[in-house]
Protein backbone atom coordinates (compact mmCIF):
# COMPACT_ATOMS: atom_id res chain seq x y z
CA UNK A 1 0.00 0.00 0.00
CA UNK A 2 0.86 3.51 -0.66
CA UNK A 3 2.31 5.39 2.38
CA UNK A 4 0.01 7.47 4.40
CA UNK A 5 1.79 11.22 3.23
CA UNK A 6 1.53 9.61 -0.71
CA UNK A 7 -2.35 8.21 0.17
CA UNK A 8 -3.55 11.97 0.99
CA UNK A 9 -1.73 13.27 -1.75
CA UNK A 10 -3.66 11.21 -3.94
CA UNK A 11 -6.86 11.86 -2.14
CA UNK A 12 -6.39 15.40 -2.93
CA UNK A 13 -5.46 15.36 -6.67
CA UNK A 14 -9.04 12.78 -7.31
CA UNK A 15 -10.78 15.57 -5.38
CA UNK A 16 -9.63 18.39 -7.04
CA UNK A 17 -10.43 16.32 -10.38
CA UNK A 18 -13.96 15.58 -9.13
CA UNK A 19 -14.52 19.37 -8.13
CA UNK A 20 -13.46 20.36 -11.32
CA UNK A 21 -15.60 17.91 -13.07
CA UNK A 22 -18.45 19.11 -11.23
CA UNK A 23 -18.02 22.77 -11.41
CA UNK A 24 -18.43 22.31 -15.61
CA UNK A 25 -21.89 22.76 -16.67
CA UNK A 26 -22.30 22.49 -20.48
CA UNK A 27 -25.62 21.54 -21.57
CA UNK A 28 -24.96 21.54 -25.12
CA UNK A 29 -21.78 21.20 -26.80
CA UNK A 30 -21.34 24.28 -29.20
CA UNK A 31 -20.52 23.11 -32.92
CA UNK A 32 -16.98 23.10 -33.58
CA UNK A 33 -15.32 25.05 -36.63
CA UNK A 34 -14.81 23.23 -39.64
CA UNK A 35 -12.21 20.76 -39.63
CA UNK A 36 -9.08 20.42 -41.03
CA UNK A 37 -7.85 17.14 -43.33
CA UNK A 38 -4.49 16.94 -43.45
CA UNK A 39 -3.07 14.07 -46.52
CA UNK A 40 -1.99 11.33 -44.22
CA UNK A 41 -0.15 8.84 -45.02
CA UNK A 42 0.52 6.02 -42.74
CA UNK A 43 4.08 5.39 -41.60
CA UNK A 44 5.82 2.12 -40.13
CA UNK A 45 7.54 2.01 -37.12
CA UNK A 46 9.27 -1.54 -36.92
CA UNK A 47 9.85 -3.75 -34.49
CA UNK A 48 13.47 -4.11 -32.92
CA UNK A 49 15.21 -7.40 -34.26
CA UNK A 50 15.02 -10.20 -31.95
CA UNK A 51 12.26 -8.67 -29.89
CA UNK A 52 8.64 -9.78 -29.92
CA UNK A 53 5.52 -7.76 -28.76
CA UNK A 54 3.67 -4.83 -30.21
CA UNK A 55 4.82 -1.48 -29.97
CA UNK A 56 3.06 0.91 -27.80
CA UNK A 57 3.60 4.37 -28.84
CA UNK A 58 3.38 7.65 -26.04
CA UNK A 59 5.53 10.46 -27.38
CA UNK A 60 7.26 12.12 -30.30
CA UNK A 61 9.56 15.01 -30.81
CA UNK A 62 11.61 16.86 -33.39
CA UNK A 63 15.05 18.69 -33.49
CA UNK A 64 17.22 19.68 -36.48
CA UNK A 65 17.02 16.94 -39.22
CA UNK A 66 15.77 14.07 -36.97
CA UNK A 67 11.81 12.56 -35.71
CA UNK A 68 11.99 10.41 -32.47
CA UNK A 69 9.38 8.39 -31.83
CA UNK A 70 9.58 6.51 -27.91
CA UNK A 71 7.32 3.90 -26.20
CA UNK A 72 7.92 0.61 -25.60
CA UNK A 73 6.77 -3.08 -27.16
CA UNK A 74 4.19 -5.30 -24.84
CA UNK A 75 4.23 -9.28 -25.53
CA UNK A 76 1.61 -11.52 -25.09
CA UNK A 77 2.02 -11.92 -21.46
CA UNK A 78 1.80 -8.22 -20.57
CA UNK A 79 5.52 -7.61 -20.13
CA UNK A 80 7.04 -4.44 -21.25
CA UNK A 81 10.23 -3.03 -22.23
CA UNK A 82 11.35 0.12 -23.52
CA UNK A 83 12.07 0.79 -27.23
CA UNK A 84 12.99 4.27 -29.08
CA UNK A 85 12.66 4.89 -32.85
CA UNK A 86 14.51 7.56 -35.26
CA UNK A 87 13.82 9.07 -38.45
CA UNK A 88 15.45 11.14 -40.87
CA UNK A 89 12.25 12.39 -43.25
CA UNK A 90 9.07 11.46 -40.69
CA UNK A 91 8.75 8.60 -43.57
CA UNK A 92 11.36 6.14 -43.01
CA UNK A 93 11.85 4.91 -39.12
CA UNK A 94 14.26 2.53 -37.53
CA UNK A 95 14.42 1.30 -33.92
CA UNK A 96 17.34 2.54 -32.00
CA UNK A 97 19.17 0.29 -29.99
CA UNK A 98 18.05 -0.16 -26.15
CA UNK A 99 20.39 -0.45 -23.57
CA UNK A 100 18.90 -1.27 -19.93
CA UNK A 101 20.88 -1.41 -16.99
CA UNK A 102 17.95 -2.01 -13.87
CA UNK A 103 16.06 -4.32 -13.21
CA UNK A 104 13.07 -1.95 -13.77
CA UNK A 105 14.82 -0.38 -16.85
CA UNK A 106 14.05 -3.25 -18.78
CA UNK A 107 10.63 -3.35 -18.27
CA UNK A 108 10.23 0.64 -18.93
CA UNK A 109 7.67 2.04 -21.41
CA UNK A 110 9.37 5.45 -22.36
CA UNK A 111 6.77 8.47 -21.81
CA UNK A 112 7.61 11.74 -22.75
CA UNK A 113 11.19 12.76 -25.00
CA UNK A 114 12.68 15.86 -25.75
CA UNK A 115 15.80 16.62 -28.07
CA UNK A 116 18.25 19.00 -29.31
CA UNK A 117 20.93 19.09 -32.25
CA UNK A 118 23.11 16.59 -30.25
CA UNK A 119 21.13 13.72 -28.91
CA UNK A 120 17.15 12.84 -27.35
CA UNK A 121 16.77 12.33 -23.74
CA UNK A 122 13.63 10.21 -22.36
CA UNK A 123 11.61 9.37 -19.24
CA UNK A 124 10.57 5.85 -18.69
CA UNK A 125 8.58 3.98 -16.31
CA UNK A 126 7.33 0.88 -14.49
CA UNK A 127 4.66 0.43 -11.86
CA UNK A 128 6.41 -1.89 -9.52
CA UNK A 129 7.24 -2.65 -6.38
CA UNK A 130 5.63 -3.11 -2.49
CA UNK A 131 3.52 0.12 -3.18
CA UNK A 132 3.24 -0.44 -6.57
CA UNK A 133 4.56 3.22 -7.51
CA UNK A 134 5.98 4.57 -10.59
CA UNK A 135 9.71 3.07 -10.90
CA UNK A 136 10.73 6.15 -13.03
CA UNK A 137 14.47 7.10 -14.64
CA UNK A 138 15.97 8.92 -17.68
CA UNK A 139 17.28 8.03 -20.50
CA UNK A 140 19.89 9.53 -23.00
CA UNK A 141 21.10 8.79 -26.70
CA UNK A 142 23.87 10.14 -28.43
CA UNK A 143 24.36 9.56 -32.73
CA UNK A 144 25.63 6.10 -32.65
CA UNK A 145 25.27 5.24 -29.36
CA UNK A 146 22.18 2.86 -28.23
CA UNK A 147 19.68 4.48 -26.23
CA UNK A 148 21.26 4.09 -22.64
CA UNK A 149 19.51 4.27 -19.27
CA UNK A 150 20.74 6.59 -16.84
CA UNK A 151 21.15 4.84 -13.50
CA UNK A 152 19.86 6.60 -10.41
CA UNK A 153 19.55 6.78 -6.48
CA UNK A 154 15.87 5.37 -5.81
CA UNK A 155 14.98 8.51 -4.27
CA UNK A 156 15.80 10.82 -6.78
CA UNK A 157 12.56 9.82 -8.68
CA UNK A 158 11.10 7.89 -6.24
CA UNK A 159 10.76 7.29 -2.79
CA UNK A 160 8.56 8.50 -0.11
CA UNK A 161 8.31 12.01 -1.24
CA UNK A 162 8.07 11.05 -4.68
CA UNK A 163 4.37 12.43 -6.27
CA UNK A 164 5.46 12.50 -10.56
CA UNK A 165 8.13 13.33 -13.20
CA UNK A 166 6.16 14.63 -15.87
CA UNK A 167 7.87 16.61 -18.45
CA UNK A 168 11.55 17.10 -20.11
CA UNK A 169 12.76 19.68 -21.65
CA UNK A 170 16.13 20.66 -23.53
CA UNK A 171 17.88 24.04 -24.20
CA UNK A 172 20.91 25.74 -23.97
CA UNK A 173 21.55 25.18 -20.64
CA UNK A 174 20.87 21.83 -20.60
CA UNK A 175 18.00 19.32 -20.04
CA UNK A 176 15.13 20.34 -17.48
CA UNK A 177 12.22 17.61 -16.05
CA UNK A 178 8.97 18.97 -14.50
CA UNK A 179 6.81 17.56 -11.56
CA UNK A 180 5.82 17.39 -8.19
CA UNK A 181 7.27 15.93 -4.86
CA UNK A 182 5.44 15.91 -1.78
CA UNK A 183 5.93 19.62 -0.78
CA UNK A 184 4.95 20.61 -4.26
CA UNK A 185 6.09 21.99 -7.76
CA UNK A 186 9.66 20.61 -8.39
CA UNK A 187 12.50 20.33 -11.00
CA UNK A 188 15.49 18.15 -12.08
CA UNK A 189 18.38 19.51 -14.27
CA UNK A 190 20.99 18.26 -16.19
CA UNK A 191 23.66 19.94 -18.44
CA UNK A 192 23.91 16.72 -20.37
CA UNK A 193 21.00 14.53 -19.74
CA UNK A 194 23.70 11.88 -18.33
CA UNK A 195 22.67 12.62 -14.33
CA UNK A 196 19.76 14.96 -12.63
CA UNK A 197 19.79 16.86 -9.70
CA UNK A 198 16.44 17.39 -7.66
CA UNK A 199 15.47 21.00 -7.21
CA UNK A 200 12.50 20.45 -4.35
CA UNK A 201 11.38 23.10 -1.95
CA UNK A 202 12.78 25.91 -3.65
CA UNK A 203 10.60 28.91 -2.30
CA UNK A 204 8.00 30.47 -4.63
CA UNK A 205 8.50 26.81 -6.73
CA UNK A 206 7.04 24.55 -4.27
CA UNK A 207 3.71 24.92 -2.16
CA UNK A 208 3.87 27.24 0.59
CA UNK A 209 0.96 28.92 3.08
CA UNK A 210 -0.70 29.63 -0.18
CA UNK A 211 -1.43 26.59 -1.10
CA UNK A 212 -0.06 23.50 -2.92
CA UNK A 213 1.98 23.67 -6.21
CA UNK A 214 2.70 20.78 -8.97
CA UNK A 215 4.73 21.30 -12.59
CA UNK A 216 3.15 19.68 -14.97
CA UNK A 217 5.72 20.82 -18.53
CA UNK A 218 8.42 22.97 -19.00
CA UNK A 219 10.65 24.64 -22.23
CA UNK A 220 13.71 26.36 -22.90
CA UNK A 221 13.60 30.46 -22.82
CA UNK A 222 16.60 31.60 -24.30
CA UNK A 223 19.75 30.34 -21.73
CA UNK A 224 16.84 30.35 -19.10
CA UNK A 225 13.71 28.14 -18.04
CA UNK A 226 9.86 28.42 -18.08
CA UNK A 227 7.82 25.97 -16.10
CA UNK A 228 4.26 25.75 -15.83
CA UNK A 229 1.60 24.22 -13.50
CA UNK A 230 -0.94 25.04 -10.83
CA UNK A 231 -2.26 25.98 -7.47
CA UNK A 232 -4.58 24.41 -5.37
CA UNK A 233 -4.82 27.25 -2.81
CA UNK A 234 -5.46 26.74 0.84
CA UNK A 235 -8.63 26.05 1.42
CA UNK A 236 -10.10 26.42 -1.89
CA UNK A 237 -11.55 23.60 -4.52
CA UNK A 238 -10.33 25.18 -7.49
CA UNK A 239 -6.95 24.87 -9.47
CA UNK A 240 -5.19 28.31 -10.45
CA UNK A 241 -3.11 28.18 -13.49
CA UNK A 242 0.73 28.99 -12.82
CA UNK A 243 3.98 30.23 -14.50
CA UNK A 244 7.52 29.78 -13.18
CA UNK A 245 10.59 31.22 -14.85
CA UNK A 246 14.24 30.38 -14.48
CA UNK A 247 17.95 32.01 -15.74
CA UNK A 248 19.05 28.54 -13.99
CA UNK A 249 17.12 26.30 -13.30
CA UNK A 250 18.07 27.07 -8.88
CA UNK A 251 15.66 29.74 -8.03
CA UNK A 252 12.72 30.76 -9.65
CA UNK A 253 10.15 33.57 -9.94
CA UNK A 254 6.21 32.76 -9.72
CA UNK A 255 3.35 34.33 -12.04
CA UNK A 256 -0.26 33.82 -12.00
CA UNK A 257 -2.16 33.32 -15.14
CA UNK A 258 -5.03 34.98 -15.71
CA UNK A 259 -8.71 32.81 -15.42
CA UNK A 260 -11.90 33.68 -14.59
CA UNK A 261 -14.03 32.20 -12.35
CA UNK A 262 -14.15 27.99 -11.78
CA UNK A 263 -9.87 28.14 -12.26
CA UNK A 264 -8.04 26.07 -14.32
CA UNK A 265 -4.43 24.40 -15.13
CA UNK A 266 -1.35 25.58 -17.07
CA UNK A 267 -0.60 22.07 -18.38
CA UNK A 268 1.83 22.17 -21.71
CA UNK A 269 4.00 25.10 -23.32
CA UNK A 270 5.84 26.51 -25.60
CA UNK A 271 7.56 29.03 -27.13
CA UNK A 272 6.14 30.62 -30.53
CA UNK A 273 8.07 33.64 -32.11
CA UNK A 274 10.06 34.04 -29.22
CA UNK A 275 6.30 34.24 -27.23
CA UNK A 276 5.89 31.31 -24.52
CA UNK A 277 2.35 30.33 -25.60
CA UNK A 278 0.20 28.08 -22.65
CA UNK A 279 -2.51 25.43 -22.94
CA UNK A 280 -4.68 24.28 -20.21
CA UNK A 281 -8.10 23.47 -19.34
CA UNK A 282 -10.26 26.33 -17.94
CA UNK A 283 -13.82 25.15 -16.52
CA UNK A 284 -15.82 25.67 -20.08
CA UNK A 285 -12.79 24.14 -21.90
CA UNK A 286 -9.70 24.77 -23.21
CA UNK A 287 -7.56 28.24 -22.28
CA UNK A 288 -4.15 29.94 -24.15
CA UNK A 289 -2.22 32.04 -22.69
CA UNK A 290 0.64 34.18 -23.98
CA UNK A 291 3.26 36.37 -22.95
CA UNK A 292 4.75 38.90 -24.54
CA UNK A 293 8.06 37.76 -27.17
CA UNK A 294 11.37 37.56 -24.77
CA UNK A 295 9.27 37.90 -21.62
CA UNK A 296 7.53 35.30 -19.09
CA UNK A 297 5.64 38.27 -17.64
CA UNK A 298 2.86 40.22 -18.72
CA UNK A 299 0.59 36.48 -19.13
CA UNK A 300 -2.75 37.71 -21.29
CA UNK A 301 -5.32 35.24 -22.02
CA UNK A 302 -5.45 35.32 -26.01
CA UNK A 303 -8.12 32.37 -26.72
CA UNK A 304 -9.66 28.95 -25.85
CA UNK A 305 -11.22 26.01 -28.03
CA UNK A 306 -13.25 23.23 -27.36
CA UNK A 307 -15.85 22.63 -24.74
CA UNK A 308 -16.14 20.33 -21.71
CA UNK A 309 -16.27 16.94 -22.28
CA UNK A 310 -17.91 14.04 -20.09
CA UNK A 311 -14.38 13.94 -18.00
CA UNK A 312 -11.87 15.82 -16.62
CA UNK A 313 -10.02 17.38 -19.66
CA UNK A 314 -6.13 17.62 -20.24
CA UNK A 315 -3.58 19.00 -22.74
CA UNK A 316 -1.06 15.48 -23.72
CA UNK A 317 1.01 18.20 -26.35
CA UNK A 318 1.85 21.32 -27.90
CA UNK A 319 4.21 21.83 -30.41
CA UNK A 320 4.73 25.69 -32.66
CA UNK A 321 6.24 25.72 -35.90
CA UNK A 322 5.92 27.85 -39.03
CA UNK A 323 3.20 29.85 -37.73
CA UNK A 324 0.68 27.17 -36.45
CA UNK A 325 0.49 25.84 -32.83
CA UNK A 326 -1.16 22.04 -32.68
CA UNK A 327 -2.70 20.61 -29.34
CA UNK A 328 -3.53 17.09 -28.42
CA UNK A 329 -6.10 16.95 -25.66
CA UNK A 330 -8.27 14.71 -23.80
CA UNK A 331 -12.17 15.54 -22.79
CA UNK A 332 -13.12 12.31 -20.78
CA UNK A 333 -14.04 10.68 -23.96
CA UNK A 334 -11.67 11.34 -26.68
CA UNK A 335 -8.35 11.98 -27.17
CA UNK A 336 -8.22 15.29 -30.21
CA UNK A 337 -6.02 17.34 -31.88
CA UNK A 338 -6.63 21.05 -32.78
CA UNK A 339 -4.49 23.44 -34.60
CA UNK A 340 -4.12 27.22 -34.51
CA UNK A 341 -2.64 29.89 -37.36
CA UNK A 342 -3.38 33.16 -35.46
CA UNK A 343 -1.23 32.36 -32.09
CA UNK A 344 -3.90 30.64 -30.10
CA UNK A 345 -6.60 33.07 -30.80
CA UNK A 346 -8.78 30.68 -33.06
CA UNK A 347 -8.58 26.51 -33.61
CA UNK A 348 -9.57 24.02 -35.61
CA UNK A 349 -9.81 20.36 -35.05
CA UNK A 350 -7.79 18.60 -36.44
CA UNK A 351 -9.24 14.95 -38.38
CA UNK A 352 -6.97 12.27 -37.16
CA UNK A 353 -7.09 8.90 -39.43
CA UNK A 354 -8.00 6.46 -36.02
CA UNK A 355 -10.24 7.36 -33.01
CA UNK A 356 -8.40 7.41 -29.88
CA UNK A 357 -10.03 7.22 -26.35
CA UNK A 358 -9.22 9.22 -23.52
CA UNK A 359 -8.43 6.77 -20.92
CA UNK A 360 -5.02 5.83 -19.56
CA UNK A 361 -3.92 2.96 -21.78
CA UNK A 362 -4.25 5.38 -24.85
CA UNK A 363 -2.18 8.13 -25.65
CA UNK A 364 -1.87 10.76 -28.74
CA UNK A 365 0.68 12.87 -29.64
CA UNK A 366 2.14 15.08 -32.35
CA UNK A 367 5.61 16.54 -33.10
CA UNK A 368 6.18 19.25 -36.01
CA UNK A 369 8.69 19.99 -38.44
CA UNK A 370 9.51 22.55 -41.32
CA UNK A 371 8.70 19.58 -43.70
CA UNK A 372 5.44 17.88 -41.78
CA UNK A 373 3.44 16.69 -39.18
CA UNK A 374 4.15 13.32 -37.09
CA UNK A 375 1.22 11.99 -34.94
CA UNK A 376 1.50 8.93 -32.95
CA UNK A 377 -1.18 6.93 -31.25
CA UNK A 378 -2.40 3.98 -29.72
CA UNK A 379 -5.89 3.36 -28.38
CA UNK A 380 -5.24 0.36 -26.05
CA UNK A 381 -5.09 -2.47 -28.94
CA UNK A 382 -2.94 -0.84 -31.44
CA UNK A 383 -0.53 1.73 -32.34
CA UNK A 384 -0.26 3.22 -35.61
CA UNK A 385 1.06 6.49 -36.87
CA UNK A 386 0.97 8.87 -39.99
CA UNK A 387 2.90 11.51 -41.70
CA UNK A 388 1.64 14.79 -43.46
CA UNK A 389 2.76 18.16 -44.68
CA UNK A 390 1.98 21.20 -42.74
CA UNK A 391 -1.92 21.96 -43.40
CA UNK A 392 -2.76 25.09 -43.94
CA UNK A 393 -5.42 26.85 -41.21
CA UNK A 394 -7.55 28.34 -43.49
CA UNK A 395 -8.61 25.20 -45.93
Amino acid sequence: MPSPRLRSVFAVVAGVAVLLTACRSTPERPADPAPVRPAWRAVELPVPVGVAGRPLLRDAAHCGSRWYAVGGLVDGAGETRPAAWSSADGLSWSALPVRAQTFYGRQHVLYAVACRDDGMAALGAKTGGVHGNPRTGTWVWRPGGPVREVPAAFELFGGPRAVSAARLAAGPAGWLIAGARADGAAVWSSPDAGGFVLRAGVPELAGDARGRTTAYDAVAVGSGWLVVGSLLPTGGAALMPLAWSSVDGRSWRRSALPVSAGGGAAERVVVRDGAPTVVGPVRDGFAVWRAPAGSSDGWQRVGGFGAAGPGVLSVAGLVGVDGRLLAATGDGADRRLWISGDGGASWRPVIVPASVPDRGDAALAVAAGDAGLLVVADDGKSSRAWWAALPAVDE
